[in-house]
């Protein structure tokens, strides 16, 4: 299951994306707007800055802005930095110690490919898809 931290950060790169020709944003705003309390985005960000998704100033007329265009985030991208492993189950997870059930188990090639079909699926969306569906709406 995708934690609150994963959603807060998918909603932060969209919130920035949509923000991206005003320059840097301070989080304050974007918290704001999305109804995310400060502290928390705080938690968040460092992940972005560290893994180059988003860059930050301090200072007057500091804030955060996307490092790309939204078209060059995934989702799944996003997710990884924030989530992890992005696994349906811990047995397939990247760093998932061997199951001593796993020569018998008959549900580990459908984990498998549930994780490999996730994959691909939040591999193929982007900050930009996600921002075309709120304007259809």
């Amino acid at each position: 299951m995708v934690s609150t931290k994963g959603r807060y950060a998918l909603r932060v790169m969209i919130d920035l994306a949509e923000c991206g020709s005003k320059g840097y944003i301070p989080m304050r705003e974007v918290a704001l707007r999305q109804g995310i309390s400060l502290k928390y985005l705080e938690r968040i960000l460092p992940a972005l800055v560290s893994a180059h998704l988003v860059e930050g100033i301090q200072g007057k007329g500091g804030g955060y802005r996307l490092t790309r265009p939204p078209e060059e985030y995934s989702v799944g991208e996003i997710l990884r930095i924030t989530e992890g492993d992005i696994a349906p189950v811990s047995c397939v997870e990247c760093d998932a110690a061997s199951c001593v059930r796993q020569d018998d188990c008959r549900t580990l090639p459908m984990w498998k490919e549930l994780k490999e079909r996730i994959a691909d699926y939040v591999d193929h969306v982007t900050l930009a898809d996600l921002m075309n569906k709120a304007e259809e709406v």
